[in-house]
């Protein structure tokens, strides 16, 4: 991986979803369902959602990075798990915010492979050590990507207390 970083804007997430929503439409492929692998595939999945008119959205929470290009040895699928019940018919597609090694993606393909009728994956970021070629992607990328969603640490005490002087009076 490159020590580069790719810095993605707020403006691009609604310009790179658009362009994969309307990629997604032209191909012909229409979901049922938009499944959101939490956290970074949340933004994503829901403004794919809103861009191909799909209400059915869910959620599945993957752990495996534990920080900038560290990660666990597996990635785990953490409770609550979807019951993806009544959706044999459906057409899925996963979202998320960067295919890097692509484990987390395979891991939520296999888990919804038989459950329902077709899984497609979307992303924002594919990187080329990713295991899996994904459907629909809107950039491709060897660097680390910094997302806005995520740049910043956790609001805690001292952060608050740095905010309120911004605050409105």
């Amino acid at each position: 991986m490159s020590g580069e970083r790719e810095v993605m804007a707020w403006e691009d997430l609604g310009t790179g979803a658009r362009d994969l929503a309307a990629r997604i439409h032209a191909d012909g492929f229409e979901p049922d369902v938009v499944l959101a692998i939490a956290r970074g595939g949340l933004l994503v999945a829901g403004a794919l959602g809103y861009a191909l008119g799909v209400k059915n959205t869910y959620t599945m929470n993957v752990e495996f990075y534990t920080g900038v290009d560290e990660r666990l040895p597996a990635p785990m699928i953490l409770p609550p798990v979807p019951e993806l019940v009544d959706l044999t018919e459906a057409k899925l597609l996963v979202a998320d915010d960067v295919a890097d090694t692509g484990r987390t993606l395979a891991l939520v393909k296999e888990f919804c492979l038989g459950k329902v009728d077709e899984v497609r994956t979307a992303v924002l970021y594919e990187k080329p050590a990713s295991v899996v070629d994904c459907d629909y992607v809107w950039r491709r990328t060897d660097r680390w990507i910094t997302f806005p969603w995520s740049a910043l640490p956790p609001v805690n005490e001292s952060s608050s207390a740095q905010l309120s002087q911004f605050a409105p009076r």
